[in-house]
């Protein structure tokens, strides 16, 4: 999210989102929010007596940049000549089908 629908949109939301604004962010349910969360895709903390998470702006910004990064690496990676090659293994010592190495 780099631009805002208002300038001052960003600053009245605060430091940290709960899981529904994160939910927001991202176009996503809550739920859905809620389970990149619990398996630590996207860090979070639990702050209050009830331990409610949430997700520090910075965060949340860092791991949609990582997203965009994968998702262009993953596209790059498709498009190359090496994509539909299987992994072979080139005679490392131990590796599975590898000649001995004295």
């Amino acid at each position: 999210m780099t631009h805002s629908d208002s300038p001052g949109q960003d600053a009245a939301l605060g430091r940290f989102l709960t899981l529904a604004d994160t939910a927001d962010v991202l176009n996503i349910s809550a739920s859905q929010a809620y389970a990149l969360v619990r398996s630590g895709e996207l860090p979070a903390i639990k702050v209050g007596g009830h331990g409610h998470w949430r997700v520090e702006r910075s965060v949340l910004e860092s791991y949609i940049e990582a997203k965009y990064e994968e998702s262009r690496r993953m596209s790059l990676w498709q498009q190359s000549d090496y994509a539909s090659l299987s992994e072979y293994s080139f005679g490392l010592r131990g590796a599975p089908g590898s000649t001995p190495v004295e």
